[in-house]
């Protein structure tokens, strides 16, 4: 289905006041014939009275950002797509399969749904009746898209759960329209699906073995810390699945990545143990680089002559007093040091 976008239809304000001149017409002309015994002419002055309304059922506003298709009798003979006052054929019907469908995004156009509730409220009629209110319109701005947060298993078999935003809009009216049963619902089964495919192929964290790009070669790729890259990737695998039906993924974004409860006491002990031995082993390292440092300087100078046991027992409280978590009480000997 090939989308035509109908611009020469902008003659609503032409056609309305046409319209308010024929009843004009009418209405003179039934006085006319009523006064004047011509039956002819007050015979047609009541038809156009009586159904000279259904030419205004033709007129449709746009404003910015949004569009209508139009199908007369099944056929689609087109779409309107710019902002105006339009004419059409009065029997041409609005299609839009997703006007009922309120997904977690933002941007629905209302088509001034939040007006009538005011007025429900102003009147006090119920609000059941405002409610069977339905707007065809298709709205052509950038929506963002909050699908539900997913537990998905990583390359790992580590259960995360994940959230994403995405950001898309509608470029094609007919083939969202046509192509598919409900274009809301297609895009946040798609994004689902996604979002699923691309996470099981990373691990949470950076992992050793680990392959994300397909290369046969491990990286250090990861969720936590390539989330530019995976966001990239699930925009990229949604676009391939939403082209055919019209619409445009401009960026999709992580918005939440957490292990899942079940693990995430786990895995932080994990993470906690972790940075204690990467802290001790910087400790240490440099524990042992001052030892060496001390026992080059002592024999530099020629401040004192260690034998080998002695060496042994300076090195251990060396390496006690500079690894310790507290700090050291020092023992004062006033005999000899033999």
């Amino acid at each position: 289905m090939k989308e035509k976008v109908l611009d020469n239809k902008k003659n609503g304000m032409g056609m309305m006041v046409l319209f308010i001149l024929l009843y004009a017409v009418a209405a003179a002309a039934v006085i006319f014939g009523a006064a004047f015994e011509q039956i002819p002419l007050m015979v047609i002055g009541i038809i156009w009275a009586s159904l000279g309304w259904i030419p205004f059922l033709g007129l449709k506003v746009l404003k910015p950002q949004e569009a209508l298709v139009l199908t007369l009798f099944g056929k689609y003979v087109g779409t309107l797509k710019n902002d105006g006052f339009y004419w059409v054929n009065p029997f041409c019907t609005a299609v839009n399969p997703a006007a009922k469908t309120r997904l977690n995004q933002s941007g629905d156009v209302d088509g001034g749904n939040a007006a009538k509730s005011v007025l429900t409220l102003a009147t006090g009629t119920s609000a059941s009746t405002s409610s069977t209110y339905v707007n065809k319109k298709i709205s052509l701005k950038i929506m963002t898209l909050n699908n539900n947060r997913q537990k998905i298993n990583d390359c790992l078999g580590n259960p995360v759960e994940i959230g994403i935003a995405v950001m898309w809009r509608v470029t094609d009216t007919a083939k969202a329209v046509f192509n598919v049963d409900n274009y809301k619902e297609y895009l946040s089964l798609q994004c689902d699906s996604a979002l699923r495919n691309i996470v099981r192929i990373y691990p949470y964290d950076v992992a050793p073995n680990v392959d994300t790009t397909g290369a046969g070669v491990a990286d250090e790729g990861s969720l936590r810390g390539s989330s530019e890259i995976v966001a990239g990737r699930i925009r990229d695998e949604i676009q391939q699945k939403v082209a055919d039906a019209g619409l445009e993924i401009i960026e999709a974004r992580i918005t939440y990545l957490a292990y899942a409860p079940e693990i995430a006491a786990v895995m932080l002990q994990r993470q906690q143990a972790s940075a204690i031995i990467d802290a001790r082993k910087m400790i240490v390292d440099g524990a042992v680089g001052m030892v060496e440092m001390a026992l080059e300087r002592l024999n530099e100078n020629n401040v004192v002559e260690l034998d080998e046991e002695r060496k042994a027992a300076m090195v251990s409280n060396l390496l006690v007093v500079l690894c310790g978590n507290h700090d050291a009480q020092p023992v004062v000997n006033s005999g000899s040091l033999y």
